[in-house]
């Protein structure tokens, strides 16, 4: 995952956690569980780009396993 990836997935979860505590203080239920929702949505994001690393990363365990014949 790119550093642009990972900062861009960290900021929008801190937005959303905020937007939580917001609608928490505000007793604003709708906006709590939009925080609560968004950050769901962070996190997969997240969680995907680190699929992605693994399946590089292994792609380039495998490459280097047949190059060190």
């Amino acid at each position: 995952m790119g550093l642009g990836d990972k900062i861009s997935n960290k900021a929008e979860e801190l937005a959303s956690k905020a937007k939580e505590a917001a609608g928490d203080v505000t007793d604003n239920e709708r906006l709590e569980a939009e925080g609560k929702a968004e950050q769901l949505g962070a996190k997969a994001k997240q969680a995907g780009e680190n699929v992605k690393d693994a399946g590089r990363n292994l792609a380039d365990g495998v490459k280097d396993a047949f190059d060190g014949r």
